[in-house]
């Protein structure tokens, strides 16, 4: 058995007293939807995918890892061994204290992964208002 779809306008003025025309996108879409009985909702993950670039991908990764307790431990290993292979050198050391090449270093580190961190935080919230977005049709949707 197929059902007819409905009449946009006639749901329209039903559930949000107003007709289709005078409706902001969303909205209008949620009523052709309904009106239709098809699915609104999608899956955001999927589509916010479909369309990064490979640095929008490899700052999502490097924000991940530099996030990550892998990333802390093996950063303190490094400080560490950093650090006693200087002291122990003493005079023949390639940065000895207090240690101004690995401050540098550092430096540079941060200034890169910063920026990095950043733009994936940014990404993110985009998608979360794509997420919010799709979350409002499908709850408006189901009030229809």
């Amino acid at each position: 058995m197929t059902r007819t779809p409905l009449d946009a306008d006639h749901v329209s003025r039903r559930w949000l007293g107003k007709a289709v025309r005078e409706l902001p996108e969303p909205e209008a879409s949620v009523v052709a939807s309904a009106a239709d009985r098809r699915p609104i909702s999608e899956d955001i993950n999927e589509t916010f995918a479909d369309h990064q670039t490979f640095g929008e991908r490899l700052a999502d990764r490097v924000a991940a890892f530099g996030g990550s307790w892998p990333f802390i431990i093996g950063f303190g290993v490094f400080l560490a061994l950093w650090t006693i292979t200087n002291v122990l050198l003493r005079k023949e050391a390639f940065d000895p204290y207090p240690f101004i090449f690995l401050n540098l270093v550092l430096s540079m580190l941060a200034a890169v992964q910063a920026p990095v961190i950043m733009m994936s935080q940014n990404r993110q919230a985009a998608k979360d208002r794509l997420d919010a977005g799709n979350d409002y049709q499908v709850n408006l949707k189901a009030e229809i």
